[in-house]
């Protein structure tokens, strides 16, 4: 039976309720987009699937807009699937089992896919209409957003002739989106010589940090637990003679780290040494962070004695410690013309140590290009006196604010008309894909919404039906003045 069958706009939610059926996490597209295929081919609608499965979908004016500008729709295809623990669903090949109370909906053990599904939903309920005014639309629906934005960077925007774009991936009603940071990921490699040594190995481990995306709360005072590791190694090895076995922390290079660890092996005589500085460091750190990081923990764990282990040689270690240390991590700039919005920033996200190297990814983000450059500059001559070297690997250009924007005027007073009241107009430190069309077709105009969503790539993801029916009306009432 169909869980959201009476739930208004109802034309939106059968489109819903049918993608959520689809097993389409980043990935794994290809059922997804065929669905959007066959519905292009049912429609009898012009469309365009590239082999990454990103599908373009064409639709003429309704009457009386035959010869309007045509106006793009954009969202992405691809969920983020995550799962409770003990839940049976396998994203492979499973659809969603979706739950609705008092108005919300949600995902039993998992995560909704209202980023973005919600987006798709809409564009293809609005190319399915009969009686919606609306200008020529070119509806995009493009694939892993959520793990690099790689088909927004992929896609062909050459058949596209719209300049004026939609997007539909933003998770708060009232809130217009204009302005993005652009971004890469700058891997450091540093290579490490080992030897054999014998002694007491001792865990110690940073943890119960809040973490956050890198980009949205860089400004939240949150700390980064790699950064925080490198600093308590930096103050042992001025007291104490040890080897440094390992130090790890953090999953993502786009979300700041919550916990990190390192392996050490020192004398029996230098346990208690160890344990004074991981106390005082313990007092300095919850010091610093009790409003961003009020649970913060550091603990040291005995692993054992006389336990022979490969650590890092003398100039290796102090390498390691001085990279850990020395290069920059959190803001760097604050925007001149935005108040309050972070220019430029990086985020140490994943470290790792392997038996030849550690290595240590940075999300470097900037609303200005050549800051992003000189940032990345910064990491490169670092890495180049320590002896290593720097990788960069899916950088995306920012979304920069445009000054005369006619589609962020006519939304702002189509929404005041609307809702009787000013909406937000807000500018954004992470990466969205208005920023990569951006720079594929010069003078683009571009506004991002969506309806209230919370705890996106989370078990608790939920999302609002009347913000969705709300904001389906109000991107009706948009494109009826996009005449």
């Amino acid at each position: 039976m169909a869980v959201l069958s009476g739930v208004e706009p109802k034309e939106v939610f059968k489109y819903f309720e049918e993608i959520c059926a689809i097993p389409h996490g980043s990935g794994n597209t290809k059922g997804i987009s065929d669905y959007c295929v066959n519905f292009a081919k049912e429609n009898g609608l012009r469309y365009i699937q590239d082999p990454t499965n990103n599908v373009i979908i064409f639709k003429d004016g309704a009457p009386g807009y035959e010869k309007s500008e045509p106006v793009m729709l954009q969202g992405h295809l691809d969920m983020v699937c995550e799962k409770a623990p003990g839940c049976d669903i396998d994203f492979e090949k499973d659809g969603l089992r979706l739950k609705l109370e008092d108005g919300i909906i949600s995902a039993e053990g998992t995560t909704l896919g209202g980023d973005d599904g919600i987006a798709v939903a809409m564009g293809l309920a609005l190319l399915a209409s009969k009686d919606i005014p609306h200008p020529p639309l070119e509806v995009i629906f493009t694939v892993d957003e959520e793990t690099g934005m790689y088909g927004a960077a992929d896609i062909d925007c050459t058949p596209l002739k719209s300049r004026t774009m939609l997007n539909l991936d933003s998770e708060n009603e009232g809130v217009l989106l204009v302005s993005c940071a652009g971004g890469v990921t700058a891997k450091c490699i540093l290579p490490i010589s080992r030897q054999t040594v014998a002694g007491r190995i001792l865990t110690l481990k940073v943890s119960r940090l809040t973490g956050g995306h890198s980009g949205v709360e860089i400004n939240k005072g949150r700390a980064n637990a790699n950064q925080l590791m490198g600093r308590l190694l930096n103050e042992l090895s001025k007291t104490v003679d040890f080897g440094l076995i390992s130090v790890d922390g953090g999953l993502k290079d786009n979300a700041i780290p919550r916990e990190s660890q390192a392996k050490i092996v020192v004398d029996n005589k230098n346990v208690e040494a160890v344990n004074a500085v991981v106390e005082k460091f313990h007092a300095i750190f919850a010091s610093e962070y009790r409003i961003g990081d009020p649970s913060l923990s550091l603990t040291v764990k005995d692993c054992g004695d006389g336990i022979f282990a490969a650590a890092a040689e003398a100039g290796s270690k102090k390498r390691m410690i001085a990279a850990l240390v020395n290069l920059p991590g959190g803001i760097q700039s604050m925007s001149a013309d935005i108040p309050g919005l972070v220019q430029t920033s990086l985020n140490m996200g994943i470290l790792k140590t392997y038996a030849d190297q550690m290595t240590m990814s940075f999300a470097v983000r900037s609303s200005v290009g050549t800051e992003k450059d000189e940032l990345v500059s910064r990491l490169v001559n670092l890495m180049d006196v320590l002896g290593g070297t720097v990788e960069c690997d899916g950088e995306y250009p920012a979304w920069e604010y445009k000054p005369d924007s006619r589609l962020r005027t006519l939304m702002f007073d189509v929404f005041k008309k609307m809702y009787g009241y000013e909406p937000t107009v807000e500018a954004i430190h992470a990466g969205v894909e208005c920023g990569l069309f951006a720079g594929k077709l010069p003078g683009l105009d571009c506004v991002s919404i969506g309806p209230d969503m919370k705890d996106i790539h989370t078990t608790a993801e939920s999302m609002d039906t009347a913000s969705v029916k709300r904001t389906w009306e109000y991107v009706l009432a948009v494109l009826k003045e996009l005449k």
